[in-house]
């Protein structure tokens, strides 16, 4: 049984790494990545991908592997499209008008659409975009379960990205025990 490729366009955000790194482009394409085009911005280096695979999961897996056995030393701290998103993204992903999705946000056409969770009190409020695509399918606007799917591996490969950072890994883990043991009080 033959596995069906197709091209999944997605952002690496690098850090260790900025556009005065020597052999930059010739280590990240000697490295596979020659499916990416490099960008800087703010003194930040994302590659943009273009990379043909079975899933956007292998894809983005195998564009992180092959980043960081380049010979720069540079570490992949983020994978874009990210999960916040207001509703003028929303409509852009979704290539519809955005007062459709203001009409979803009030219930005013379908019930129960997710609530916002950041920016509360700003005029742009954000959801995760998870959470809007399993609505999505549920109330069968988009017919494609791998959206849904797709939008949960984003959200979670980026929360893994940030686990890596030792720091980081130990003051959540601090957090959650503080949490956990405030909870069986």
């Amino acid at each position: 049984m033959k596995t069906v490729s197709k091209t999944y366009q997605f952002t690496l955000v690098l850090k260790n790494i900025d556009e005065n790194t020597p052999n930059l482009e010739d280590s990240l394409y000697e490295a596979g990545c020659d499916d990416a085009l490099i960008n800087f911005r703010n003194g930040t280096v994302y590659l943009d991908f273009d990379r043909k695979a079975s899933s956007l999961e292998q894809a983005v897996l195998s564009a992180i592997k092959n980043v960081e056995s380049a010979s720069i030393n540079a570490t992949v701290s983020a994978v874009a499209p990210e999960n916040w998103v207001t509703e003028s993204e929303v409509a852009k992903r979704l290539e519809i008008k955005r007062q459709a999705v203001s009409l979803w946000v009030k219930g005013e056409r379908r019930k129960a659409f997710p609530k916002p969770v950041m920016k509360l009190a700003d005029k742009s409020p954000l959801w995760k975009w998870h959470e809007i695509t399993e609505w999505l399918y549920r109330n069968k606007l988009i017919r494609e379960k791998e959206l849904v799917t797709n939008a949960a591996f984003l959200e979670n490969v980026n929360a893994v990205l940030e686990e890596r950072d030792i720091k980081t890994r130990k003051y959540r883990h601090g957090l959650l025990k503080k949490l956990e043991s405030r909870a069986q009080s």
